[in-house]
C-alpha cells in the first residue's frame, strides 16, 4: 500500500485549564505527531500490520522535523522536498469545559515542479492500494487527483480518495475511484440538494456507484455514525458508544481500517465495520493521537484471519 499527503502537518496538541482571549494561556501535556491525512492513514495501517509507504511533500525546518517524527513511528516513507515550510496545526483541549479548539493553517504554496514530482513519485510506486488523503495545498490544481488517476494508468491500483471541495468534485467527474469518504455536507454539495435523512444519503451515494464514479462510498454522519454503499447494498452503522477524548484523526483512522479490511479480503460490509471500529478507537485517544491497534481489534471483536496479501 502507498499513501499520498500533499499538505502534511506537524500536529501539536496540549491541554489548558481555560482558553481566553488576550491572556497568556499556560498549557501542559504537549505532544507532537507527524500528521496530515495520508500520513495518519499510513501510521494506522502500520499499527494494524500492513506493509505501507507514506509519500509526502515537506519543506523547511518544519519539514525536517516532520520527517524525523514520522521516522519514530517506523513508517516506511518517501519525502519529496519543497521550498515552503510545512505547516503546524494546533489542538488545545480546555479542561474547564472539555471543549477542543483546533487551529489548522492553510500551509505552504507548492510550485508546479513540486506537485509534478509527487505525480512522478507515485507513478514509480508498486502497490495494490493508493490512499490519497487530505487537502490540496495552494498552487496545486483542482484536477490533481484526476491527473493522479491517469498516471496510475491501467495498473489495477485501487485509488482511495479522502478529500473535499473542487478536488473531490473533479475526481468524481472523472470516475473510477475505488473508495471515497465524503461527509454528508460534501455529498450534498455534489448532489446539489439537501440530504436530510439516511434514505436520501443512500440514494445519492447509490447514484455515484451506479454511474461508475466510485465503487464504494462511505458517508460520514458525524456523531450519528456512517453509511456505506456499494454494488452489494447499503449499510448504516451508528457511532460506537465510546468515551470521547478527541476527534482528531478519527476520519483518517476510519479510512485506514476500511482499506486494511479490503486488503485482507473482508467482505465490503465487514471492511466498513472495521473502519467504524478504527474511527472509534481514534476517538478514545487524546490530542492528535491516532487509533491504537489493540483498541481497534477490541471494538471490532477480534482480529480477522488474513485472507489476502497487501
Amino acid at each position: 500500500m502507498v499513501t499520498l499527503t500533499l499538505n502534511p502537518a506537524i500536529d501539536v496538541s496540549s491541554e489548558a485549564d481555560e482558553v481566553r482571549h488576550t491572556h497568556k494561556i499556560r498549557t501542559s501535556r504537549e505532544e507532537l505527531e507527524a500528521g496530515g491525512g495520508g500520513i495518519n492513514v499510513a501510521r494506522v495501517l502500520t499499527r494494524l500490520g500492513a506493509d505501507v509507504r507514506a509519500v509526502f511533500l515537506a519543506g523547511g525546518a518544519t519539514g525536517h522535523a516532520l520527517d524525523e517524527l514520522l521516522a519514530r513511528t517506523c513508517v516506511d516513507r518517501r519525502r519529496i522536498e519543497i521550498a515552503g515550510d510545512t505547516r503546524l496545526s494546533l489542538t488545545v483541549m480546555e479542561r474547564a469545559t472539555g471543549h477542543e479548539y483546533r487551529f489548522v493553517p492553510e500551509g505552504p504554496e507548492v510550485s508546479d515542479s513540486e506537485w509534478s514530482a509527487a505525480l512522478e513519485a507515485i507513478a514509480g510506486e508498486r502497490c495494490d492500494y493508493l490512499v490519497a488523503s487530505g487537502s490540496l495545498p495552494r498552487g496545486v490544481p483542482a484536477d490533481f487527483y484526476v491527473r493522479l488517476a491517469k498516471a496510475l494508468g491501467g495498473r489495477g491500483v485501487r485509488l482511495v480518495l479522502d478529500t473535499s471541495g473542487e478536488a473531490l468534485e473533479a475526481a468524481l467527474a472523472h470516475g473510477g475511484l475505488f473508495l471515497i469518504k465524503p461527509s454528508r455536507s460534501e455529498l450534498e454539495h455534489f448532489a446539489g440538494t439537501p440530504l436530510p435523512n439516511n434514505d436520501d444519503v443512500i440514494a445519492a451515494a447509490r447514484q455515484l456507484v451506479d454511474q461508475g464514479r466510485a465503487e464504494h462510498v462511505a458517508v460520514s454522519l458525524g456523531g450519528e455514525g456512517a453509511i456505506f454503499v456499494s454494488r452489494d447494498g447499503s449499510h448504516f452503522a451508528p457511532a460506537l458508544d465510546v468515551p470521547a477524548q478527541s476527534a482528531v484523526g478519527a476520519g483518517d483512522s476510519f479510512v485506514a481500517g476500511m482499506v486494511f479490511g479490503f486488503s485482507r479480503g473482508l467482505p465490503p460490509d465487514e471492511a466498513f465495520r472495521l473502519g467504524m471500529a478504527a474511527g472509534a478507537a481514534a476517538v478514545l485517544t487524546c490530542g492528535s493521537e491516532i487509533a491504537r491497534a489493540d483498541d481497534v481489534w477490541r471494538l471490532f471483536g477480534g482480529r480477522p484471519a488474513d485472507r489476502a496479501t497487501t
